[in-house]
């Protein structure tokens, strides 16, 4: 998902562009959890201007043809800049932001989630932007019902006669005063389908993976259709869990928190004591496999938008109930259930229960029910963007953002990103305001609206039509990440596939954008409290990161990664890094699925022919960048003009097959972990338990023309990089 930065300060030749080497996101390891969901972006246009380490003589002599050109447009930003914007950013006010932001509930389509948008324009109105705008979409979103206790959502078991033995408590307990908010959403997963569902029988199938449940289908004679299932929190996205229930002929799915995954395998110290999930702590979020608004795929949700009826099938909502739960409430479900505890340790959790596949209830004539009222309920989301506007190319701008909703409080997610970019716009606008310094190009800070219902504000925005999304070169940055080095080179950082985890998806599958995920953390898999009530200011200021010296650390790298791709004169991009990449997805691709592929006339020789051929294209264009005239503006515009085609020449707008809008024929999320990433996305979908198939000739054609594509596109991708009177 991720790309990791090198030194800002490392004295190599290429430095100052290997920083942002194509389009990974990088992962960081630090010492506290600080999660900062930060999107930095460049777009940059057609007659981008790049930058160099080699040195500029103002004085010297250039060629006629812009003899008059003064120096200024031919040279970087003033690194002194760098000292004042680093010394200006300021823990406190950070720490000021945050309690702000997380004091009260602020989910998407509410009142609250629009009073922060206002607040935040004006906070840039104040303090120097150039331009401050709201766009809003109308949009449909989901809520639980709030106001009769009799319908709210809730997990019970029913004995014979249908009196009600066990029943769900219907909010998380109160374990700090700071929670205690009339607003509180209670626990609910969005687009979860409404119904009252019941089985006598409650199956676990631990984290409802493809493989848990091929494991029950090979070890166990427990059926899933029609049953209740009962899944883990954790590996894959809620949504595929959902999408993996239903296929199996489910009825419904219960989500739970493990205490071996949220709370370190122990349930004693625990929050509010530590940042490990208590017992009633339960994680919100949305079970929808789409990104963006459902009503309005493809297309922005504006006012004139053409949108689906609300029951259209092909939204593919989910079809059954969904409803999560914390681990006190699993463990009572737990010890209801019988059938047979010979379970592989990996599915044994935390919980102090016996872990069972399960079957009919202990009580044989006791049932499960899910009594779930969650609607779908069209709502306005706002997206907020305040532009400081660049000196010199203003129609190439530097993106940077993250998203403003939250479940809850959000002080985690995403509250910790908008008050580090509160902070650094502040600084960076006052030195506008005070005509210290202006940038090169345009910075857009940009916060999302809806977020946590599919990534919808930020899809939105991509889905407008735009010269400058569709016809300009877009790089977007988000939580960066720094540590964790390569496996085989271990001066470079490790490079992930971007998985869709948050707003820089539409960025990277609609309009070929690199992202970079930003963050510090000691657990690569998230933090305990995600989604839940407790994600409060005070778990963040007094045992995350006491003093914001993280977050301000956070701020100042982006500030500077930022003031570079606002002012460097050359795209800091290396090319040879995305070729030495796409050879080793050939390698691995080959490794686990070559012999099959040969097997049906297939050859992996032609996957190699074109990444050599690739290869040969970005050392030749690697060579010629580094040897740039730097004097010749029209040189340094051709350039630039190739780099900015080739992240756009791997996008297939056809999309990837039965995936209309991932078109990224590289990377793209897998189809069965939407939070992870896969390498030959489309290729591998259509390879993925293809011998179960009873259509063999039509899956096979649907692999053979995939990969013909993926033939093209790669050759495609080459010639971008080719001297422009030599791309046929």
């Amino acid at each position: 998902m991720h790309k990791k930065g090198y030194s800002l300060d490392e004295p190599a030749k290429n430095s100052s562009r290997r920083i942002f080497s194509s389009r990974y996101a990088f992962y960081i390891l630090a010492i506290f959890i600080v999660l900062i969901a930060i999107i930095l972006g460049i777009l940059i246009g057609r007659y981008a201007l790049c930058k160099t380490d080699k040195k500029i003589d103002a004085n010297k002599k250039v060629t006629p043809e812009w003899d008059n050109l003064s120096p200024y447009y031919l040279k970087d930003g003033d690194p002194a800049i760098r000292e004042e914007l680093m010394n200006s950013i300021d823990a406190n006010n950070i720490r000021t932001y945050l309690k702000d932001l997380s004091e009260n509930p602020h989910l998407a389509g509410t009142p609250a989630d629009l009073k922060q948008a206002k607040e935040l324009e004006t906070f840039w109105k104040k303090h120097g932007m150039d331009e401050v705008f709201i766009t809003p979409y109308d949009v449909l979103l989901s809520y639980p019902n709030t106001t009769d206790e009799n319908i709210m959502n809730q997990i019970q078991i029913l004995n014979g006669s249908g009196d009600i033995q066990y029943a769900s408590p219907l909010y998380e307990d109160i374990l700090d005063p700071s929670e205690n908010k009339s607003n509180v959403v209670p626990p609910f997963n969005a687009y979860s389908a409404p119904g009252i569902v019941t089985s006598s029988e409650l199956v676990y199938v631990n984290y409802g993976r493809v493989e848990d449940y091929r494991y029950i289908e090979a070890n166990t004679s427990v059926n899933v259709s029609g049953k209740i299932v009962i899944a883990r929190y954790g590996r894959i996205f809620r949504g595929d869990k959902v999408q993996q229930a239903t296929r199996h002929g489910a009825i419904g799915i219960i989500i739970y928190s493990d205490p071996a995954d949220y709370s370190n395998g122990q349930t004693e110290n625990v929050y509010p004591h530590s940042i490990w999930l208590p017992p009633s702590g339960t994680q919100r979020g949305t079970v929808k496999k789409t990104d963006g608004d459902p009503l309005t795929p493809g297309y922005p949700a504006t006012e004139t938008a053409y949108r689906l009826e609300e029951n259209d099938p092909s939204m593919k909502l989910p079809a059954i109930p969904v409803h999560p739960i914390g681990y006190g409430i699993a463990r009572e479900l737990f010890d209801k259930m019988t059938g047979t505890a010979k379970l592989p340790a990996s599915w044994r959790g935390a919980m102090n229960v016996t872990y069972r596949i399960g079957g009919p209830l202990n009580n044989t004539d006791w049932k499960v029910r899910m009594r779930i009222s969650t609607s779908n309920k069209r709502r306005k989301i706002h997206n907020v963007f305040g532009i400081i506007r660049g000196a010199i190319e203003p129609d190439r701008y530097v993106l940077m953002g993250n998203h403003r909703d939250a479940w809850v409080f959000g002080a985690i997610d995403p509250s910790t990103g908008t008050a580090v970019m509160k902070e650094m716009s502040r600084v960076m606008g006052n030195l506008v305001k005070t005509k210290k310094w202006r940038p090169r190009r345009s910075i857009i800070f940009c916060s999302w609206g809806g977020e946590e219902y599919g990534l919808i504000g930020s899809n939105e925005w991509v889905e407008i039509p735009s010269p400058d999304m569709q016809n300009t070169y877009s790089s977007l940055y988000s939580k960066w990440a720094y540590g964790r080095p390569d496996e085989e080179d271990k001066t470079k950082p490790s490079i992930d596939v971007a998985g869709s985890g948050s707003d820089f998806a539409p960025f990277v599958q609609l309009a070929g954008v690199p992202i970079c995920d930003i963050s510090y953390s000691t657990i690569t898999g998230g933090y305990p409290l995600y989604h839940s009530k407790y994600e409060t200011f005070n778990v963040v200021d007094k045992l995350i990161d006491p003093g914001f010296k993280y977050h301000r650390v956070v701020a100042q790298v982006i500030a500077e990664v930022t003031r570079r791709l606002s002012e460097d004169l050359l795209v800091p991009f290396v090319v040879t890094d995305f070729s030495l990449k796409l050879q080793q997805l050939v390698t691995l691709l080959e490794h686990e699925y070559g012999q099959l592929l040969s097997t049906n006339n297939i050859r992996m020789s032609e996957l190699h022919n074109v990444a050599d051929s690739f290869t040969k294209s970005t050392t030749s264009f690697q060579k010629f960048v580094d040897n740039l005239d730097m004097q010749n503006p029209y040189e340094i515009r051709m350039i630039n003009d190739q780099m900015t085609l080739l992240e756009k020449a791997f996008l297939d707008p056809q999309g990837l097959p039965g995936r209309p809008f991932a078109r990224h024929v590289l990377f793209a999320e897998s189809s069965v972990n939407s939070y992870a990433g896969s390498s030959f996305p489309g290729l591998v979908d259509a390879l993925f338990e293809i011998e179960k198939d009873p259509n063999q000739t039509q899956r096979w054609n649907v692999v053979k023309k995939h990969f013909s594509v993926i033939l093209f596109t790669i050759e495609s991708a080459a010639s971008t990089l080719r001297e422009v009177t030599k791309f046929m």
